[in-house]
């Protein structure tokens, strides 16, 4: 994983650098808004941490920018301006989450965690994976033009092995994102709400698409 740091306090950007380095991340750090941006424009990453009080282009601009220009890549913003009204306009142009100095660097390795998780969070209003559509805005899931009545914890689990169709999502991830916390390694939550999801999406149809990668977890295919 790569981040890019925009960061003018070269103590902070430092202190930043060698924490995220030490947790297996790939860092590239800028000092000023143009540096920065142009690194945003010309590189693939993960995720970025933005100050906004920066040299040259503040941190506003350089979100305007990226989010201009169709780059999706998350942001995180860390930056000294606490105020309510920095939040909303921070978020409303597009960043994925606010945090604000001082902070803790366990928080900020949970944050930066929290949104790679995630992925990039502006998804595509509908997804489609052979014949299984899902509006994500109107909460609905079709097969074969059928409407497949879900519970919300059943579209939600439907939902993240579609957007992250081919990949092998663990229980204990699945439990995270769809519940929002930890379950114990033993409990069968996660196995029941697979096999009720199976019985709406699969058994009725020739095709099956949710499969189970043993001792690891479960995958939607397109094959």
């Amino acid at each position: 994983m790569r981040i890019l740091i925009v960061e003018d306090e070269s103590k902070t950007a430092a202190y930043l650098k060698k924490g995220l380095s030490e947790n297996g991340f790939v860092v590239d750090t800028a000092s000023e808004g143009d540096s920065g941006l142009r690194l945003a424009e010309s590189n693939e990453y993960d995720l970025i941490i933005l100050d906004v009080m920066l040299p040259k282009q503040d941190g506003w601009t350089i979100l305007s920018e990226i989010r201009h220009r169709g780059k999706q890549t998350p942001v995180l913003f860390l930056t000294a301006r606490d105020s309510v009204q920095d939040r909303v306009k921070g978020l409303e142009l597009g960043a994925d989450d606010y945090l604000v100095k001082p902070f803790a660097f366990s928080e900020l390795l949970a944050r930066v965690r929290t949104i790679l998780r995630r992925g990039p969070t502006r998804q595509p209003e509908t997804l489609q994976i052979a014949d299984l559509e899902i509006d994500l805005l109107k909460h609905k899931a079709t097969r074969s033009g059928k409407k497949l009545d879900l519970t919300p914890k059943e579209f939600a689990l439907l939902s993240l092995l579609v957007r992250r169709s081919g990949e092998v999502i663990s229980r204990t991830l699945i439990a995270e994102q769809v519940w929002d916390m930890n379950f114990d390694s033993d409990t069968n939550v996660v196995d029941v709400a697979v096999r009720r999801l199976r019985s709406k999406v699969d058994d009725p149809f020739e095709r099956k698409l949710i499969q189970t990668v043993r001792g690891v977890g479960y995958v939607i295919e397109n094959d």
